[in-house]
């Protein structure tokens, strides 16, 4: 007997190598999935706006990073002891003006740099509930400001299909060779009501089935179906019972390296593995002769690591084992 239906996402036409460049944006599910990447030595640069949650305040940062255009002191606003900024997550936010600046511009700079570079862009979508502040301006986050400061809406599916085409087009210019990979998080907005969160979901849904019918640099992996349809079990869930938990994120992890990850990066993966549990081992006797013969076995993964995969950066490994 049956007690659960498992489905296996379709897998990319195009697979990401280890040597590919990364970058994801998006809302908190993003960053589990970007600590997966650096786990396995993939090269990524995550959220320089910090978490991002609705689809016009990602393509905000995405144009501030293809026109890289830095921010101005007045655009700054001082509130709770911190200078803030409507485009940026509180995160960016520091009690000094000059050091708030500099660091979202910093992190503007970084963004504009690596997706010049980039191979993919990740992109997590996790609500189409937008706040926007009276000049009709969509802020990413909403810093404990007044309700009142603000309207709410639900953009819909034209609308983000819209804003995303236009996107595209700019984006194919700055960097003619990235591919985009859309997934919707399975992190349920229940502030927003359940009702409104499933209506959400499913623009934000309709809106990546659209673009990726449109354009044949964009994919679609369901990390919302596999918690949601697949796990489909509160087991699974953090103890808020909104957020999936580290077996649930696991799952999806695996299925996203089985689906968007090429075979030869998956055939080192295990190697990598017993890197990172060996860098994490302390010995209890490091003197001994057994713990010499332990750093010259990893020593020596290293070494072959470094000869097949020249990109990868293991300076911190090294240091360990020296």
């Amino acid at each position: 007997m049956e007690f659960r239906l498992e489905f296996e996402p379709a897998p990319l036409t195009t697979k990401i190598s280890l040597s590919d460049r990364i970058m994801l944006l998006g809302s908190c599910f993003t960053e589990h999935m970007h600590e997966k990447l650096n786990d396995f030595k993939f090269k990524t640069l995550q959220n320089p706006h910090g978490v991002l949650f609705n689809p016009a305040s990602i393509v905000n940062a995405l144009n501030s990073y293809i026109d890289n255009e830095h921010v101005e002191a007045n655009e700054l606003f001082f509130q709770h002891s911190l200078w803030n900024h409507w485009s940026f997550h509180s995160s960016r936010s520091t009690p000094e003006l000059k050091e708030t600046l500099a660091r979202m511009n910093a992190e503007i700079n970084a963004g504009s740099t690596f997706l010049k570079q980039s191979n993919w862009l990740i992109i997590t979508f996790g609500s189409a509930f937008v706040y926007e502040i009276n000049n009709q301006e969509v802020v990413a986050n909403c810093h404990k400001a007044p309700t009142s400061t603000f309207s709410k809406r639900m953009l819909g599916v034209e609308e983000i299909v819209t804003m995303y085409s236009n996107l595209l087009r700019k984006i194919t210019v700055y960097n003619p060779s990235i591919k985009l990979i859309f997934t919707v998080s399975p992190v349920r907005h229940v502030r927003e009501g359940f009702i409104e969160n499933n209506r959400s979901k499913s623009a934000l849904i309709l809106s990546v089935e659209k673009l990726v019918e449109s354009y044949s640099n964009c994919f679609y992996f369901p990390s919302y179906e596999l918690i949601i349809d697949d796990l489909r079990d509160y087991r699974f869930y953090a103890e808020d019972m909104v957020h999936p938990n580290y077996l649930a994120t696991n799952y999806v992890w695996s299925k996203f390296s089985t689906a968007c990850i090429d075979g030869k990066s998956r055939e080192v993966f295990k190697e990598l593995e017993q890197l990172r549990n060996a860098t994490n081992h302390i010995p209890m006797h490091p003197h001994s002769e057994e713990h010499q013969r332990f750093r010259a076995k990893f020593k020596a993964i290293i070494l072959n690591l470094t000869e097949r995969f020249p990109g990868i950066d293991f300076q911190k490994e090294r240091l360990f084992f020296e």
